[in-house]
């Protein structure tokens, strides 16, 4: 695949507490981790997520039971170090990473970043928020007008790192020649609507990655922004 990223602090925030990986073997695995939890605490969970990824022995079919292992291995880690060291409390993180095979892409998800996939000429969210807003968007609670000002939409509902157990959301789909994806932290969907992102996978990679980056820091960049753009190539 061809991959292309960003990321930045925003506007506001003094740091970055988001973390990517490009691993890009005979096999590729790409993810994004958007920490919480004090000055540093965000900072450090999201590093620890995207190691545990990396020390992962990649095959040429992405196997869910090692990612689901690594993204078990980052959990302990987490949740062992903050409780050793009062100043990491309530640090976690999201992750949304795909491993890409010689013929399936595997995606594995926990929090509120997003996975979207675009195909001829459609736009997919793969994945599934695990937040308070996400929450009362499927129970038809709020719509998604509300959704996009609701004061506690930044809350998650599950996270790696904040509880001694975890469950993954793990999806299979076929890779196909043409189709993109983008992984990316809220910091990206806070401020892009679904005809932006489309108009922006549209363009070449590094045009779009841009494009992305700028639409956020113009919309207010109040949190950190990252994003990964993927293509198989046609």
């Amino acid at each position: 695949m061809i991959a292309v990223a960003r990321t930045h602090q925003g506007n506001i925030r003094l740091n970055n507490q988001d973390s990517l990986l490009l691993r890009e073997e005979a096999t590729c695995l790409y993810a994004v981790a958007d920490g919480m939890g004090g000055h540093r605490g965000g900072n450090v969970a999201s590093a620890m997520a995207v190691g545990a990824l990396q020390a992962i022995e990649l095959s040429l079919q992405p196997k869910e039971a090692l990612l689901q292992e690594a993204v078990n291995a980052a959990n302990t880690s987490i949740w062992e170090r903050q409780l050793q060291d009062v100043s990491l409390s309530g640090m976690g993180t999201t992750l949304t990473a795909l491993w890409e095979g010689e013929e399936q892409l595997l995606i594995a998800h926990v929090g509120d970043s997003r996975a979207y996939h675009y195909i001829n000429g459609q736009l997919f969210q793969v994945t599934t928020d695990h937040s308070l807003v996400g929450e009362l968007l499927r129970s038809g609670a709020i719509n998604a007008e509300q959704a996009r000002n609701y004061p506690y939409r930044n809350i998650v509902t599950r996270a790696v790192g904040t509880d001694a157990t975890l469950q993954t959301d793990f999806y299979r789909l076929e890779k196909m020649k043409g189709s993109k994806f983008l992984l990316c932290s809220d910091g990206l969907t806070e401020y892009a609507t679904t005809e932006q992102l489309i108009h922006a996978f549209t363009q070449p990679l590094e045009v779009a990655a841009d494009y992305l980056l700028q639409l956020a820091l113009a919309g207010g960049g109040r949190d950190n922004i990252t994003l990964i753009l993927l293509e198989v190539p046609a």
